[in-house]
């Protein structure tokens, strides 16, 4: 699955990518077969971008998965997601631990299955201690979700005489939301054509730079990956300043 290599290198890499994996059921539909096949195909882009991201040393990887949204596409679908879940998980963790990548799962697994949730916790057992490629896997998530969890728990702070409201700031928000441990997201990474953020990380991608390409997710490869990589690299990235001012912080 994975194939490292310490020659391998690109100019400007961002710490942190998130994809959002868009186009699956599009491309089933160009080829005459149902949606799950497109799912299915997908599984073998995500091994590329995992493979690229080890390879190329990029420190988190985040991708998603399954909205909290998706709940409202065809059961028959959903059912098959689920399934096909479970079937990764069991097929690819054992290659993830091996190459050293430590995966986690953020958003709400708790409408997942018994069944599926077992898995979770298993393969997240696994690599926990792995100190490698940091994989995010986004199931079930949504952004207005995580930001609602994190005022969640800053109230029950504030009640429990934890924080007081004086201190509540960027930075104290932001350690209750997920992926607070890891690099703020670098470049965000949208396939299939479409231009919008569809509920993804909207705190975390704040000055993230947005990528977008018409591929569909099952033809994302190493190749698309790179590409996605060099227009990055070719970005001035300010952070809400002049570029006379990137250039001083250069």
């Amino acid at each position: 699955m994975i194939s490292p290599s310490d020659s391998d290198s690109l100019p400007t890499l961002p710490r942190h990518v998130a994809i959002i994996m868009d186009g699956n059921g599009r491309w089933a539909k160009k080829r005459g077969k149902l949606r799950v096949f497109g799912h299915r195909a997908g599984i073998k882009a995500v091994r590329s971008a995992v493979s690229f991201s080890v390879k190329h040393n990029i420190e988190s990887l985040t991708l998603y998965a399954f909205s909290s949204e998706n709940w409202n596409r065809p059961q028959q679908e959903v059912s098959s997601l689920m399934e096909l879940f479970v079937f990764a998980l069991d097929n690819e963790v054992k290659s993830l631990h091996k190459h050293n990548v430590k995966l986690s799962v953020i958003g709400d697994i708790g409408r997942f299955s018994s069944r599926l949730q077992e898995r979770i916790r298993r393969s997240v057992e696994l690599t926990a201690g792995n100190t490698g490629l940091q994989l995010n896997i986004a199931a079930n998530y949504g952004g207005r979700w995580d930001l609602v969890q994190g005022i969640k728990q800053i109230a029950e702070k504030i009640n429990s005489n934890e924080l007081t409201l004086e201190e509540i700031n960027e930075v104290t928000v932001g350690n209750f939301i997920n992926l607070s441990q890891q690099p703020e997201v670098d470049l965000v990474i949208r396939t299939g054509g479409e231009h919008r953020i569809s509920n993804f990380l909207l705190w975390q991608i704040a000055y993230a730079e947005l990528y977008f390409t018409d591929i569909l997710w099952p033809d994302f490869d190493e190749t698309s990956f790179e590409g996605a990589i060099n227009a990055f690299a070719k970005r001035e990235r300010r952070f809400g300043g002049t570029p006379d001012d990137a250039e001083v912080g250069s």
